[in-house]
């Protein structure tokens, strides 16, 4: 920005907020931020609705309502509805500051989804919506993406193309690509196990190492560059995915460094061991797959919105163990009526039978003798079928409910990408 004061008023719908020019290039609504690129009055009135100059006072004729809700998002992280206020009018605000759906909390989502699919919106893609509820961006996104200064543009494509797998071609061809390298990567793990793989290894070693190096090398650059055009290094660090992927990719620069310092992987010390144990987390790429499958994507929602139901589940089935796996010791061994069951010897060796005789595995590997635990097994078998039902219920619903939320927004971002098609 090239002109007006150093401190910026926004005036929504007649409510004044004001903010220094560090802030208004920062700030995380895009309509907002992209004032800070603006060079002249014309490209700002492009933005806005009118602009006072001696005030350096920016008008927008919008919900004042809903933008405090909006600047809550902002301050908080958490995105609501305005009670009272329309689902599509306020979806309609928040395609005007540069919100997405996937802004909105889960519940809220839920509200949207069933408020479009109700009056047959669910049809249109997020761009359409946004222009059928804004007289400003009728001319298209192209007058907004104009203004964008070119690195940022290039910084939120690029972050999109790795992050959104249905957001361009382009990201669905990194996916694609994505998924063959943990596929290539997988099977070889799993042919590193075979009896004839040391064999094959010594024949053709170096087509080995040239594959895995490969592979290592696709999901380190998509790592860095993940991380690079991140909007919060933060936040990316603590996601668990990312997590898992450096978990997935230090293992094979540990074994390489580990080489180097003269110590092999085949040894018998502490130091092959380590390395065996390294080389076996690679099994956490198949984690990679979550960003591109329906059904991993909701296992991890349904898994994240059941917590409590889990928990739940565990204290049931801790406690159950704990009383069975003591009775059991007792009738089965502790009594001393001369038939003592050795497997029995102790309560934590009984309780590997209560918990697979609770699941209803029975591996036959250990099992009562005495009539008194022949009795208790069966109630053992009867109380864990009741005790896993009664919160698997709530999973269930949870695990329905979450999938139609993420075919909902795989089937919004394919009609954007199909339209963006049809526009090119």
């Amino acid at each position: 920005m090239k002109f007006g004061k150093s401190i910026c008023v926004l005036n929504v719908g007649g409510t004044r907020y004001a903010f220094t020019r560090e802030v208004i290039r920062d700030f995380p609504l895009r309509r907002v931020s992209r004032l800070h690129a603006c060079a002249t009055e014309k490209e700002v009135l492009e933005l806005c609705d009118d602009y006072d100059r001696d005030r350096n006072e920016f008008f927008f004729d919008r919900h004042a309502q809903a933008f405090v809700f909006i600047m809550l998002y902002v301050r908080s992280g958490k995105l609501r509805f305005v009670p009272g206020v329309c689902e599509l009018s306020f979806y309609t605000e928040m395609l005007y500051w540069g919100l997405e759906s996937a802004h909105l909390d889960s519940c809220c989502q839920k509200r949207l989804d069933d408020r479009m699919s109700e009056i047959g919106m669910d049809t249109l893609s997020e761009g359409e919506i946004g222009g059928t509820g804004d007289e400003s961006q009728s001319p298209g996104d192209s007058v907004e993406r104009s203004a964008l200064a070119g690195r940022e543009r290039w910084l939120e494509m690029m972050r999109k193309a790795f992050e959104e797998p249905n957001s361009s071609i382009v990201a669905q061809l990194l996916a694609s690509v994505s998924v063959i390298f943990v596929m290539v990567s997988m099977i070889m793990l799993c042919a590193s196990t075979l009896p004839d793989w040391d064999t094959a290894k010594r024949n053709t070693v170096e087509e080995h190492r040239i594959v895995e190096a490969v592979c290592i090398g696709w999901f380190t650059a998509e790592c860095i560059v993940r991380f690079l055009v991140a909007r919060n290094k933060w936040d990316f660090l603590r996601r668990p995915l990312n997590i898992i992927d450096v978990i997935a990719i230090t293992p094979y620069y540990v074994t390489m460094a580990m080489a180097r310092a003269g110590m092999p992987g085949a040894g018998l010390g502490v130091a092959g061991v380590i390395l065996r144990v390294l080389r076996m987390m690679r099994v956490f790429w198949l984690m990679k797959l979550a960003r591109h499958f329906l059904g991993l994507q909701t296992l991890g929602l349904t898994l994240r919105r059941c917590y409590r139901e889990m928990v739940m589940l565990m204290v049931f089935v801790c406690v159950a163990m704990a009383i069975y796996s003591a009775l059991a010791q007792l009738l089965e061994h502790g009594l001393d009526l001369g038939t003592q069951n050795q497997d029995y010897a102790s309560i934590p060796a009984a309780a590997w039978w209560v918990i697979i005789s609770m699941t209803t595995v029975g591996y036959g590997d250990v099992y009562p003798v005495t009539i008194g635990g022949r009795v208790l097994g069966g109630m053992c078998v009867v109380s864990g079928i009741v005790l896993l039902a009664l919160p698997i219920t709530f999973i269930y619903h949870s695990f329905v409910q979450c999938y139609h939320e993420v075919k909902f927004r795989s089937a919004r971002c394919t009609r954007s990408l199909s339209a963006e098609i049809l526009r090119g």
